[in-house]
């Protein structure tokens, strides 16, 4: 514990941010006895489908939306999708679920998102789909990832896990583009708990995750809206048990309406971390247009005069936590890649990454603190 805290507990890297209100959402399912998929959850996706503009399915969790889109996509094995190495290894796990391959992309370095010229260098006759990640809350070269796969006729899945609230030309994400992710776990800008959802216009795909999140039971949802089970039912395709619960739904809700609070919060603490990493050349940030951009996490790039191991332990010391986004999906065993081509920007950066504390509950003294903190570390070694 340090004396020069002002506040005695932990800053946390990430954590909900929940009130009275989730509590007696989630109270209110419990008193109703009914606690599975049901009007909750349909509440909740036509909350989510006015504020998106869009239909939607929720499903169990970010992964399982990934998941389901892809397979709804009629992507499975012998294809392949593209997809930034640079990303948590969920979205590998999807891909691989349908039985399709993840091909480890580049990433751009100012932006930590997807490389298209990388892309056109790993494209083959197998490529199918691309799952562009719209890396702390940023989308990246979002026009041409879309022209590009226009022009090879693919189908984009957007990895929107951390880009919720973030808009493009003045519109939502999740308003525009072909099939759309997000998750709604516990740290992430909205949460239920656990969850996520996928929003698309193409209702042959949006039908297929709504049966296939149900054990690929046709036709269920309605039934589960009004507290009804089918009995009498047929299955045609794979299925999972990927379903959104009430519970989970009246998190979700109470949530949805903290979206802009929440979302004017994260700006307003990443601006003033970019003032501050701006005016030391130790430090490198990505850049983001907070007008329009959610930031839902906060990376900095380490000088390479700097040990991360030492940075990151100086700072928990200090009741500081930090983490790192992400280890590249490349350098796992189950997902290594044989190909000769390298991955240039992802392996230069990932060992000076660094993600730095940003949730709505952060405070401008918790930043001035970490600040101090910093100063105190380059002090220390006379970087």
């Amino acid at each position: 514990m340090d004396a020069n805290n002002p506040d005695t507990s932990l800053i946390r890297l990430s954590k909900s941010v929940i009130s009275e209100s989730e509590k007696k959402a989630v109270l209110d399912v419990l008193d109703n006895g009914y606690l599975g998929m049901g009007s909750m959850v349909k509440t909740f996706e036509d909350n989510l489908s006015v504020f998106l503009d869009r239909p939607v399915a929720c499903v169990s969790s970010g992964t399982s939306a990934l998941h389901l889109a892809l397979q709804a996509c009629e992507i499975g094995r012998g294809d392949e999708v593209l997809i930034q190495s640079l990303t948590y290894v969920a979205s590998f796990q999807a891909i691989s679920a349908t039985g399709a391959s993840p091909v480890p992309c580049d990433i751009d370095l100012d932006t930590f998102s997807i490389s298209v010229e990388d892309m056109k260098k790993r494209i083959t006759p197998r490529t199918k789909a691309i799952m562009p990640m719209h890396y702390g809350g940023g989308l990246g070269k979002y026009a041409e990832i879309y022209k590009f796969a226009e022009e090879n006729k693919l189908r984009v899945i957007e990895d929107a896990a951390h880009a919720f609230g973030t808009k493009r030309n003045n519109k939502v994400v999740g308003s525009f583009g072909d099939v759309v992710c997000f998750s709604f776990d516990g740290i992430k800008n909205i949460t239920s708990g656990e969850g996520g959802c996928v929003v698309t216009d193409d209702l042959k795909v949006l039908n297929k995750v709504k049966d296939a999140r149900l054990l690929g039971v046709e036709n269920d949802t309605e039934n589960r809206f009004k507290a009804k089970r089918s009995w009498d039912f047929n299955v045609h395709n794979q299925g999972w048990r990927y379903h959104m619960s009430d519970i989970m739904a009246a998190i979700g809700n109470s949530q949805l309406l903290k979206i802009d609070e929440f979302s004017q919060k994260r700006r307003k603490l990443a601006e003033v971390y970019d003032d501050y990493f701006k005016t030391n050349k130790l430090f490198t940030t990505i850049s983001r247009n907070y007008k329009e951009v959610v930031p839902h996490i906060y990376p900095i790039v380490l000088s390479s005069k700097i040990d991360r191991s030492s940075f990151q332990e100086f700072l928990i010391k200090k009741n500081i936590q930090t983490g790192i986004h992400y280890k590249p999906n490349h350098l796992l065993d189950y997902f290594s890649s044989d190909t000769n081509l390298p991955l240039k920007n992802t392996d230069s950066i990932y060992k000076q990454i660094v993600t730095m504390p940003l949730h709505p509950d952060l405070e401008l003294k918790d930043l001035d603190y970490i600040f101090s903190s910093i100063s105190a570390f380059i002090k220390q070694f006379e970087f």
